[in-house]
């Protein structure tokens, strides 16, 4: 079981298992076709390169406990779109791992291909947003297709680790099989579930659906050797409910350091002509209600006497809810000052971010705005513009009034006066953004990776002593 194939065996077992993949997946995805007869134009050429080796270094001591290790992971998103999953396959390929990933797929994707090292598989599932039951239906199909792949594949060739990305907690399930056989188990939690759904469906944190969702938590954890979460206040939380402090490993989602790069805050001059050039306000991200694009636009509608010529600029996918937002831009007379430019690639907003005056995160209070740690901070900051964000837990454990400025959630009036402020105040808003990068610099991708490749390596040490 546990012999190494070479490149020819390795294509053939591919082709057996997809081979016989109608059988095993009758009434699951009748429609589950992998062909990689796709156009280039249609294959993502934005994966990072795993990073280059210097054959005259010592080796570090995690390469010889991972190197030559067969890694399978799991995640309920398209890839190389979704950053957290995208940069620790990149991270393990580094340390000389091998990385089977299973994934949904999207329309013009192939289903099974390489991606810089990467063998990746997609499921023709259509992620969807909506009521519990879609949110079921495409969990469990997703479960069950990706639960058969990992078996089949164990019983030819036996994985060293399973390493799952949630949403759901559940998707552990897939890494029964495999672990069976002696692979180690990785869960890696991007979201605290019952927070989330708290907040998505306006459930009581008493109901019946919330306690299910933290005791599947707990189930899930219990699969895990070990539990990687997003920052301090999600660890505080899994530690207090469903399991130990020291299961649990925190790896932030800090920006790709080749995209960011770093920009000195005190860089950029003094604005120009200040009384008559645009002051920009900038969001970007994803468009949804807790996310608070509205309260933005509330807020312009407040600080516009004040400064004239403010706008609003916002990128993201068009919905539903961003039509609403627009709506109630033009209620409050500010459309002219509303400009939606649609999504970027990270490459793309990093100069859109140079262009901007200040960073907004406008989240509404919720369950889970309080415990998150936005990304979209760390990019502000590492082009060195000021952060106007909520006084969430999430956040304040890592920033404090000397590097952000902060509001109360879900309070335009005070998101509207700290926007004023940054504009009257630009060597004070130099100043707190020139603090906020020192936070940044604690925690960019370099340090993170290292955390993970560290926390990986453990694994495998305490097997060894």
């Amino acid at each position: 079981m546990d012999i190494c194939w070479n490149t020819r065996a390795k294509r053939q077992a591919g082709r057996d298992w997809f081979g016989t993949w109608p059988v095993l997946t009758k009434g699951i995805a009748p429609e589950l076709h992998f062909s990689a007869d796709v156009p280039a134009s249609a294959r993502s050429n934005d994966l990072p390169k795993p990073l280059p080796s210097n054959p005259l270094s010592p080796a570090p001591a995690t390469q010889s406990l991972l190197r030559g290790k067969r890694v399978g992971m799991v995640s309920f998103s398209p890839f190389p779109f979704d950053p957290r999953p995208r940069r620790a396959t990149a991270a393990l390929l580094n340390e000389g791992m091998t990385v089977e990933l299973i994934c949904i797929g999207e329309e013009k994707a192939p289903r099974r291909e390489t991606l810089n090292g990467i063998e990746v598989y997609r499921v023709p599932i259509a992620k969807q947003r909506g009521g519990k039951l879609v949110y079921f239906y495409q969990y469990s199909a997703f479960i069950i297709i990706s639960s058969l792949i990992f078996a089949w594949r164990s019983l030819r060739k036996r994985y060293d680790l399973i390493y799952v990305n949630n949403m759901p907690d559940v998707l552990v399930f897939c890494a029964l099989v495999p672990k069976m056989f002696g692979a180690k188990v990785i869960l890696d939690l991007h979201d605290p579930m019952p927070e989330l759904m708290t907040t998505i469906f306006n459930l009581a944190e008493n109901s019946l659906s919330v306690q299910l969702i933290k005791w599947l938590e707990r189930w899930s954890i219990a699969r895990a050797n070990l539990v990687l979460t997003v920052n301090v206040a999600c660890k505080r939380i899994f530690s207090t409910r469903s399991c130990p402090a020291e299961k649990i490993g925190v790896v932030m989602n800090a920006p790709d350091g080749k995209i960011f790069t770093f920009r000195a805050a005190d860089s950029y001059g003094t604005r120009s002509n200040p009384s008559t050039k645009p002051f920009v306000i900038m969001y970007h991200g994803s468009l949804v209600e807790r996310n608070g694009l509205d309260l933005a636009v509330d807020a312009l509608a407040l600080v516009r006497e004040a400064i004239p010529f403010a706008e609003l600029r916002v990128y993201g996918h068009k919905n539903a809810y961003l039509e609403r937002v627009l709506e109630r831009a033009r209620e409050k007379g500010v459309q002219d000052c509303v400009h939606f430019l649609g999504p970027r690639r990270l490459e793309d907003l990093v100069g859109e971010i140079s262009g901007c005056d200040v960073g907004v995160i406008p989240n509404h209070r919720s369950a889970f705005a309080d415990i998150n740690t936005p990304t979209r901070i760390f990019e502000y900051l590492a082009q060195g513009k000021p952060v106007i964000a909520p006084r969430t837990p999430g956040i304040l454990d890592y920033f404090n009034t000397d590097s952000l400025f902060f509001f109360e959630s879900g309070d335009a009036k005070e998101l509207a006066e700290k926007i004023v402020y940054v504009s009257s105040h630009p060597e004070v808003a130099v100043e707190i953004a020139v603090r906020g990068q020192k936070v940044f610099l604690a925690h960019t991708w370099d340090e993170e990776r290292q955390t993970l490749v560290n926390l990986v390596s453990g694994l495998y040490e305490r097997t060894l002593r």
